[in-house]
Order: structure tokens, then C-alpha cells, then sequence
């Protein structure tokens, strides 16, 4: 499944050119294009330090928690913006490093392992047991469908006690 991406690479390119070779501002060229001055000033950058295809799409990309941990680190010693610690580490958005941040501010460096997707399994079910090769005993087959009845017998009950309670129900409203 595919990143969806929310800027193409020919319009990126475009207005990185717009400013570089036409010198027109990054104010006035974030204005026309409807987009921010920072991720304009990030295209920039990536298009500067790592060539024209820093600004083709990346596919999402897990990081390990080292690599998140050294990034925080390098950016409070180095004292770093965000748009530098980007290309520097060549992460596609600053919104990524903020979010690792507050993970580590709030959890520390647990904060920073990454989590398995999906819903977790929220029910065990047993498995059948597997029934030999061998023929069961009489004592065994006479096991099995007590057993069997036993579990019927219950299923019963609980119907029987359900539709019990349903009558009692359509009683009370009948009575005024």
C-alpha cells in the first residue's frame, strides 16, 4: 500500500526553480502556490544538499530507535533546527522529529521502539484436539459423549433461560 502524497515531484521541482533560478522570493512563491514557506524552504534544501531526486516521494520508512535517539541527541547538543536536522538526516518531514521528541520527553527511550500495527488479538481460542490414530477404547468413546451431552445439556439450559426471560419480559409490558 502506497504513501499517499500530497505534493507531486514536478510541482516540488517547480517551485524550488522558481526561486533558485528565477530569484524570486520564498514568501512570494509559497503565496502563489498555496503552500508553507517552511516545507518550500525544506525542498530547498533537500534539493541543494542531496540533488533532484531528494525531492522525488519516499516510500515510508520505519526507523530504528537508535537512529531516532541519535537524531535528538545531535540536535539538542549541535543545536540544530528542525529544517537542518532534516536534511541532515534525510527525514522527509520536521513533523516526524517532533513527534519523536515528545515520545522521548514523555516515555524516554522506550518512547522511541516502535510499536507492532493492527488490533491486537483480544481473544484465545482453544484448539481442538486432535483425535489419534489409533480406535478409542469403549471407555473413551463413553467419555467423549457424556462429554458431549454435558455440553448440550448446558446449551439447553441457557436457551431454555433466555426464552424464560424474554416471556417474563412481554408479560410486565402487558400488564398495565
Amino acid at each position: 500500500m502506497e504513501r499517499k502524497v500530497k505534493y507531486d515531484y514536478e510541482f516540488k521541482l517547480r517551485c524550488v526553480e522558481e526561486v533558485l533560478k528565477r530569484n524570486l522570493s520564498t514568501t512570494s512563491v509559497a503565496r502563489s502556490n498555496k503552500i508553507s514557506r517552511f516545507n518550500l524552504r525544506l525542498w530547498i534544501s533537500f534539493y541543494q544538499s542531496r540533488g533532484i531526486e531528494s525531492l522525488k516521494p519516499k516510500t515510508s520508512q520505519q526507523y530504528p530507535a537508535e537512529f531516532k535517539l541519535n537524531v535528538i541527541e545531535t540536535i539538542s547538543k549541535n543545536k540544530l533546527s528542525l529544517l537542518e536536522a532534516c536534511v541532515q538526516f534525510n527525514i522527509p518531514t520536521a513533523s516526524t522529529i517532533i513527534l519523536w521528541q515528545g515520545k522521548f520527553d514523555k516515555f524516554g527511550k522506550t518512547g522511541l521502539e516502535s510499536k507492532p500495527k493492527g488490533r491486537p488479538k483480544s481473544m484465545q481460542f482453544k484448539r481442538a484436539k486432535k483425535k489419534p490414530n489409533k480406535p478409542l477404547t469403549r471407555e473413551e468413546e463413553l467419555l467423549l459423549e457424556i462429554e458431549s451431552l454435558r455440553a448440550e445439556n448446558e446449551l439447553l439450559k441457557k436457551f431454555n433461560a433466555l426464552v424464560q426471560a424474554e416471556e417474563a419480559k412481554l408479560k410486565r409490558k402487558q400488564k398495565p
